[in-house]
C-alpha cells in the first residue's frame, strides 16, 4: 500500500515539474507543453499503470489550462478551439494510458503463464513413473507441493477410494469435499479460503479429484495439473498390471514344468506296477493269489495313470506347449477311437451315433481332438443314468465341423455354465458324489482353443447337457 502511494505521489510530481519548467525556465508554445505532457503520461502508464496514468493526466490537463490556454492563470478557457484541443488532449491522455495499461497486464498475464508452464514443466521432469499406483501418486502430490508452492494437496483416487495427502495434517479440505469434487465437471476456486479443487478424468472416465492448498496457481494451471495426474496413474496403473501379468504368466510357465516334471516322475513307477499286475493277472501260475486285490491294484494304476496324463495335458497347455500335427481326419475316425478308448467304462451302455456319410473331413490333430471327443462322452457317461440315452452327432455349421455329445443326466445350472470348462471346477450337485479332477473339460477347451476353434455346452437343468466343439475343414472343402 505504502509504495501506490509513492507511485502516486511521483507521477503527480513529474506533471508538476515539467509545468514548472516550461513555465519558468523555457519559454515554449502551449503545443510543445500539451505534447511534453503527453509524453510523461505514457511513460508513467507504462511503468506503473492505469491509476497513476490517470490521476497523472488530470492533474496535466489543470494545469495545462491554468498556466498555458488564455486567459493564463483562470481555469477557463477564452477560445472555443483551445477546449477542443484541451479535450482531445484529456482522451488521448486517457486513452494511452488504458491501452499501455492493458499491454502491461497482458504482459505480465504472460509472464505468469510462461511461469506456470515452467512449473509443469519442472514438474513432468520431477515424476518418475513406478510399478505402483499408490507410489505414484504419494510423489505426485509432494512434488505438486514442492514445485508450486502450496500449503498442502490432496488427491482422491476413485479405483482405491483412498485419498493422499500432503501438508499439515489439519486442512479444510474435507474427504468429503474431494468426493463431491470428483463428480463436478469444472475446476472450483476459493480465493477466500486459499483452495482450488479439480475432478481427474481420462477422457469420460472419472479417476477423482485433485485439491490445492495456499498460494494457488490459475484455474487454467490447475487443470493441467489434474489432467498430467490423469496421464500419469493411468501409465502408472498400465506398467503395474503388465508387471502383475508377467509375474502371473511366469508363474505359470514355472508351476507347469513343475506339474509335468511331477506327472512324469509319477508315470514311470506306475508304468512298472501296471506291467506287474497286468502280468499276475495273465499267469497260470498265479491263480492261487488273490485276484480282487491284483484288480484293485490294476484299476488304480489305470487311474492314477490317467490323473498323471491330465496334468501333462493341462501343463503343456498351460505353458503353451501343445504342438499340433494336423492331418484330414473324418469325424467317424475321432468317435470311433474315442469310444474305444472307453469301453471299460461303457460297460455295453448304447450309444447312438449320427455322422453323415458324406461328411468331409476336418484339419485337425487326430489325437487330441479324440481326447476332446472322449472327454464329452465320459463326461456324459459319468452323469447319467445307466439307462439314459446318450447321442454323439457330427455336421457342418457355419463352415465348421461340429461334433457334440448329448445326454439326459441331470442338466447343468444356468450359474455354473460359464465355470464350466474352468480348470478343477466341479459342479455343486456332484462335487462330492462324482470321480474326477476337474481337469478333463479344461483340457478340452485348451485343445480346442489351439486349433483355433471354440468349445461350449447346452443345458437346460433336469433335461441333460450336450457339449460341442468346433473343428476347421480340411483344405478344398467348401461347407
Amino acid at each position: 500500500m505504502l509504495a501506490k502511494a509513492w507511485r502516486f505521489a511521483i507521477s503527480l510530481l513529474s506533471v508538476v515539474a515539467v509545468i514548472a519548467a516550461y513555465r519558468t525556465l523555457l519559454r515554449v508554445n502551449s503545443t510543445t507543453v500539451a505534447l511534453t505532457l503527453l509524453l510523461v503520461i505514457l511513460g508513467i502508464s507504462a511503468q506503473w499503470g492505469l491509476a497513476e496514468a490517470t490521476a497523472a493526466s488530470v492533474v496535466a490537463v489543470l494545469g495545462f489550462n491554468f498556466y498555458f490556454l488564455p486567459p493564463v492563470g483562470a481555469l477557463t478557457i477564452q477560445d472555443p478551439q483551445n477546449w477542443v484541443a484541451l479535450l482531445a488532449f484529456l482522451v488521448t491522455a486517457v486513452t494511452a494510458s488504458q491501452l499501455s495499461a492493458r499491454a502491461r497486464r497482458r504482459a505480465e498475464a504472460d509472464e505468469a503463464r510462461r511461469r506456470e508452464m515452467e512449473l509443469l514443466y519442472a514438474l513432468v521432469q520431477a515424476m518418475s513413473l513406478t510399478g505402483s499406483v499408490r507410489k505414484t501418486i504419494r510423489e505426485f502430490v509432494q512434488s505438486v507441493v514442492k514445485i508450486f508452492g502450496c500449503e498442502a494437496a490432496a488427491l482422491y483416487y476413485q479405483p482405491l477410494d483412498e485419498v493422499f495427502r500432503s501438508g499439515p495434517e489439519s486442512t479444510p479440505v474435507s474427504d468429503h469435499d474431494l468426493e463431491v469434487a470428483a463428480e463436478i465437471e469444472t475446476v472450483s476456486a476459493d480465493p477466500e479460503r486459499g483452495v482450488a479443487a479439480s475432478p481427474v478424468r481420462l477422457g469420460v472416465r472419472a479417476l477423482g479429484s485433485l485439491a490445492l492448498l495456499g498460494n494457488l496457481p490459475s484455474a487454467e494451471m490447475v487443470r493441467a495439473i489434474a489432467d498430467m495426474v490423469a496421464i500419469t496413474i493411468e501409465k502408472a496403473r498400465a506398467i503395474e498390471d503388465a508387471s502383475h501379468a508377467e509375474a502371473e504368466r511366469q508363474g505359470e510357465v514355472l508351476k507347469a514344468a513343475l506339474l509335468d516334471s511331477l506327472a512324469h516322475d509319477i508315470r514311470t513307477p506306475l508304468t512298472s506296477i501296471k506291467a506287474a499286475v497286468t502280468t499276475l493277472l495273465g499267469a497260470e501260475h498265479a491263480a492261487g493269489l488273490p485276484r480282487e486285490l491284483l484288480e484293485i491294484i490294476n484299476q488304480g494304476a489305470d487311474r492314477l495313470n490317467q490323473l498323471a496324463a491330465e496334468v501333462i495335458a493341462m501343463a503343456r497347455i498351460e505353458a503353451g506347449k501343445l504342438h499340433l500335427d494336423k492331418r484330414p481326419v473324418t469325424a467317424e475316425e475321432l468317435i470311433s477311437g474315442a469310444l474305444a478308448e472307453l469301453a471299460d467304462l461303457r460297460r455295453g451302455r448304447d450309444i447312438a451315433i449320427d455322422v453323415p456319410p458324406d461328411l468331409p473331413a476336418a484339419e485337425a490333430d487326430l489325437e487330441l481332438a479324440r481326447e476332446v471327443v472322449k472327454q464329452f462322452v465320459e463326461n456324459a457317461l459319468k452323469y447319467s443314468a445307466e439307462d439314459a440315452p446318450i447321442r454323439v452327432t457330427a455336421g457342418v455349421q457355419h463352415g465348421k465341423i461340429v461334433i457334440g455329445v448329448a445326454d439326459c443326466g441331470p442338466g447343468i445350472e444356468e450359474n455354473e455354465r460359464p465355470l464350466i470348462f474352468d480348470k478343477f471346477f466341479r459342479g455343486r450337485r456332484h462335487r462330492f458324489s462324482t470321480k474326477g479332477t476337474g481337469m478333463g473339460l479344461a483340457i478340452a477347451k485348451g485343445i480346442a482353443e489351439a486349433h483355433g476353434e471354440r468349445i461350449w455346452v447346452e443345458s437346460e437343468p433336469g433335461h441333460g447337457a450336450a457339449f460341442y466343439v468346433s473343428l476347421p475343414l480340411a483344405g478344398g472343402h467348401e461347407a
